[in-house]
C-alpha cells in the first residue's frame, strides 16, 4: 500500500459518490504505522472503531486528520471520543448521549439483527426526544449481502426516517455498497477495503 495508490483510490471513491458526500476512511484494520500512508495520500477524514486504537492513533497523528468515531460507543469511552473526534456515527444509548459533547449520528438497527447495535425504528422518536446529545443524523448497517442492491431498501428507509425527524446527515454505505448509499442520499460513507486493497 503506497500513498499514491491510496490517493488514487480515494479520489476514485470521491468521484463516484459526488461532492456532497464525505468519504470517511475506516481505519479499524489499519495498523498504527500505516496511518502515515493515509496522511501522505491526503485523506482528510478517518473513522475509528475502537476507543483504545483511537487514543494511540490520535497521539501519533492527531493533527493529520479530522477524526470520527464509527464503532459501538460505550458511555465510559465518551471522554476519549469527546477529546479527539468531531463526530460520532454510532450513538444508541441514553447514557452515552448524556456524556457526549460533540455532534452525533444515531445508529438505527433497521433489520432488527441481534448481533448489531442500534436503536430500533419503533423507539427512534422517543430516543431522539429524550437525547441530550446534539443529534445531526442517522446511520445504519444493512445485513451483509453479496449484491449491493440488497442494501438499497435499508438506505431508502433511513433517509425517510431522517426526513421525518428533520435530520440532515446520513452515514450509510461501506466498501461493498457505498455507490448505492450515495444514490439514496448518503452524506457520509465509510470505506476501508476500497482504499487499502487493489
Amino acid at each position: 500500500m503506497s500513498p499514491e495508490d491510496v490517493r488514487e483510490r480515494y479520489e476514485r471513491v470521491c468521484a463516484e459518490v459526488g461532492p456532497g458526500v464525505t468519504v470517511v476512511a475506516a481505519t479499524k484494520y489499519v495498523p498504527l504505522p500505516d496511518m502515515g500512508i493515509l496522511a501522505e495520500a491526503g485523506v482528510p477524514v478517518v473513522g475509528e472503531n475502537r476507543a483504545q486504537d483511537l487514543v494511540a492513533k490520535y497521539e501519533a497523528f492527531g493533527d493529520a486528520f479530522r477524526w470520527h468515531f464509527i464503532g459501538h460507543l460505550q458511555s465510559r469511552k465518551t471522554g476519549i471520543v469527546n477529546a479527539t473526534c468531531e463526530l460520532v456515527h454510532s450513538l444508541d444509548s441514553g447514557s452515552a448521549a448524556g456524556r457526549l459533547e460533540i455532534p452525533a449520528i444515531v445508529q438505527v438497527n433497521l433489520a432488527g439483527e441481534q448481533t448489531k447495535s442500534g436503536v430500533v425504528p419503533e423507539e427512534l422518536e422517543a430516543f431522539l426526544a429524550s437525547s441530550p446529545a446534539d443529534v445531526v443524523g442517522l446511520s445504519t448497517m444493512p445485513p451483509l449481502a453479496g449484491d449491493p442492491e440488497a442494501s438499497r431498501p435499508y438506505f431508502r428507509r433511513l433517509r425517510e426516517l431522517a426526513e421525518v425527524h428533520g435530520l440532515t446527515q446520513l452515514s450509510m454505505g461501506t466498501t461493498q455498497d457505498y455507490r448505492v448509499a450515495a444514490e439514496e442520499g448518503a452524506t457520509l460513507v465509510r470505506v476501508g477495503a476500497a482504499l487499502f486493497q487493489g
